[in-house]
């Protein structure tokens, strides 16, 4: 058994929850209980009013489609002349949330952003239809515009971000990750060998992409301080210091700490970036920046040299659309980097991109990274779905027009009941604070052993056990899945519990369940 449990304990923990899971159905069944899966964060809110929008829309430009040819089932392309007006004429005969969501964003983007109505109207109904491939690849124009005010408002607190920044619409965060590790390779900014940073604990995929053959990076750990709210220590931060690390790797708020870096230790990282180490590229996940009520962004600190990835999954709950983006400063020092490489890389780059231009030289690490996910040979097919970034467009107008942030104060209030409920019925103290997210805690299992207990069963727990015992002993006997928290880089003996996937009647339970489970012990 033992053996079996060291198999374990080196598994990918999304892929253990698989076997907790099969286990804790079994035991269920013959109980003819029900198993509660909190293992995984995809959430069980979304947003209704914004899928009603895209239906909306799509509906009028299939209509409109329609009337442009007598034969049955078939349709032309819209015309783009005149369409804001026959938009708007449509809406008109339908009153509800979503068409009202649709008008105001119309009235946002002419008024706000000064775009032309005819182009934003076009962009969006004709993307719905997904009828053409996406042009620019990259991102559509408007689109661009829209998604990158909504980050403005995400991910500079509102205020006007310094400089321009470009984004390349694909297929989620973890698309994003993938295709940008393959561009850095593929332009020599990071090659086998190299060493990266990254922030732990972190989401376990991003501590297994490095070791992959395909990079084989040497990974140095910058470890979160649990006594300090899992903010960063200064000898941390130092180890950033090392020319060998090219790039650091976070992310931010955390998965699965859930709480954001404060202002103090995204200030110290900006003092070393610019006063030591101007060349290091920082790669940042900010999937759950609209959770907190206090968020400040590394791309808010050293934005030209922050490859910042944004995904619009969890908090509108469309992890199924797969929608994110890469946002990229005009002058970041992936550019700078690439133009100084030496003339044999330059040439193999120059031989790798020329088919797509006649200056590829010229071509900037935004646009690379767009040509790299279709391998260059097939850029000008790619790019992320028309209607999806048509969805993407709507998400971001509905949070544009809440200025008083009543969608994300509910999401918080669901959240923040969750985790109350669960940790009254674990009998701990919660920590709280306006960079917390609660879309998952790290349960310090070797803590609540010693406070609840005594130190000295604590140390028998740990030594005689392991987190994978517990995990296992929790499926089988409370039908109740978690992760363990080694997995993600955090302590031996926490696990990590979601709180956006199950309904709030669900926490109590959970709480109960861990709490036994360790009365057991």
């Amino acid at each position: 058994m033992k053996t079996n449990m060291k198999t374990y304990a080196a598994m990918s923990p999304f892929e253990l929850k698989n076997v907790l899971i099969d286990m804790a159905q079994i035991a269920a069944k013959k109980k003819n209980k029900k198993m509660l899966n909190a293992g995984r964060g995809n959430p069980n809110f979304l947003n209704t009013t914004t899928r009603e929008a895209f239906c909306h829309l799509n509906l009028f430009a299939a209509d409109l489609a329609s009337k442009n040819t007598k034969i049955n089932n078939l349709g032309l392309r819209p015309e783009k002349k005149g369409i804001a007006k026959k938009l708007n004429t449509f809406l008109s005969k339908k009153k509800n949330d979503a068409t009202i969501l649709l008008k105001k964003s119309i009235q946002y983007c002419t008024k706000e952003l000064k775009l032309n109505p005819d182009d934003v109207v076009f962009e969006l109904a004709d993307a719905s239809l997904g009828d053409f491939y996406p042009s620019p690849p990259r991102i559509f124009p408007n689109t661009e515009k829209i998604v990158f005010t909504y980050l403005n408002k995400v991910l500079f607190n509102g205020k006007l971000a310094k400089g321009k920044f470009k984004l390349f619409a694909n297929e989620g965060a973890t698309a994003s990750m993938v295709y940008t590790f393959k561009s850095l390779k593929e332009n020599f900014i990071l090659n086998k060998g190299d060493s990266i940073a990254i922030i732990t604990p972190i989401f376990s995929p991003y501590l297994e992409i490095p070791e992959l053959n395909d990079y084989k990076l040497v990974e140095v750990y910058i470890k979160g301080d649990e006594k300090k709210g899992w903010q960063i220590p200064d000898s941390e931060i130092k180890k950033l210091e090392n020319k060998k690390v090219k790039a650091l790797y976070l992310v931010n708020p955390t998965n699965p700490t859930s709480i954001a870096l404060n202002k103090s230790t995204l200030e110290k990282i900006e003092k070393l970036v610019r006063t030591k180490r101007k060349d290091l590229i920082a790669l940042t996940d900010t999937v759950y920046a609209t959770f907190p009520k206090k968020f400040n962004s590394i791309v808010g600190v050293i934005p030209k040299n922050t490859i910042c990835v944004y995904s619009f999954s969890k908090y509108f709950g469309v992890t199924g659309w797969r929608l994110g983006v890469i946002m990229l400063h005009d002058d970041n020092v992936i550019d700078k980097l690439i133009k100084n490489l030496p003339k044999k890389d330059i040439l193999k780059l120059d031989q790798r991109y020329k088919m797509d231009s006649a200056t590829p030289e010229k071509i900037k690490f935004i646009e690379r990274l767009e040509m790299d996910s279709r391998d260059v040979a097939l850029a000008h097919t790619g790019g992320l779905s028309c209607p999806q970034q048509c969805m993407m467009a709507i998400l971001s107008l509905f949070e544009l027009l809440d200025k008083q942030k009543k969608y994300q104060k509910s999401i918080q209030s669901i959240l923040e009941k969750r985790i109350d409920s669960l940790y009254k019925n674990l009998k701990i103290k919660l920590n709280k604070g306006p960079e917390h997210t609660y879309y998952y805690t790290l349960l310090n299992l070797g803590e609540m052993a010693k406070d609840q207990y005594s130190a000295k069963f604590a140390n028998y727990l740990t030594k005689n056990f392991t987190t994978i015992d517990f995990l296992f002993r929790l499926a089988k006997e409370k039908f109740t899945i978690c992760l363990p928290g080694e997995g993600f880089a955090g302590p031996n003996w926490s696990i990590r519990i979601a709180l956006a996937n199950l309904s709030d009647k669900a926490y109590p339970i959970i709480g109960k369940n861990i709490k036994a489970i360790m009365d057991q012990y």
